[in-house]
């Protein structure tokens, strides 16, 4: 083998492994990335099939029910137009309360119940997330028109 050949050789194998490391990056990246929903949103076009999501709304009043001797919880979360079943196992937030903005981590299960594995709930009092803040103010002028709305 000349030397211009192992030299080709080697450009060769490197831009091989180089193709091999960005494609198996892809994947990973593609297998972990969780995808933000807001009831509407959920609603309207469905979770993606099998994928964990981030589902984020206000805690509609009067849904907490709680499991006597358990930990767990289940609660609706709205953001004014459409309302999602939360069930989840474990402790809440200490901020977490019925009316309060949160995002719930986890999957819906065939009942269209999302099964969450994390419940985190905001600091801020006046702090919104921009796709919820996006879909009360449609709801709102959906409900102007004479629609009717389902109110958190």
């Amino acid at each position: 083998m000349t030397p211009r050949q192992r030299r080709a050789a080697l450009v060769g194998g490197m831009a091989a492994g180089i193709a091999a490391a960005a494609a198996f990056a892809f994947l990973a990246i593609g297998e972990n990335m969780l995808w933000f929903f807001t009831p509407s949103q959920l609603a309207a076009e469905g979770p993606p099939p099998g994928n964990r999501i981030r589902l984020g709304g206000l805690v509609v009043e009067g849904s907490v029910r709680r499991r006597p001797g358990a930990l767990e919880v289940r609660f609706d979360l709205a953001d004014r137009a459409a309302a999602v079943t939360v069930a989840y196992r474990g402790l809440l937030p200490d901020l977490f309360r019925e009316g309060q903005g949160i995002v719930a981590l986890g999957r819906i299960d065939a009942d269209g119940v999302l099964q969450a594995e994390e419940v985190l709930a905001k600091h801020d009092e006046t702090y919104m997330p921009p796709a919820i803040a996006e879909s009360m103010r449609e709801a709102n002028a959906t409900e102007r028109a004479g629609a009717p709305t389902v109110r958190p």
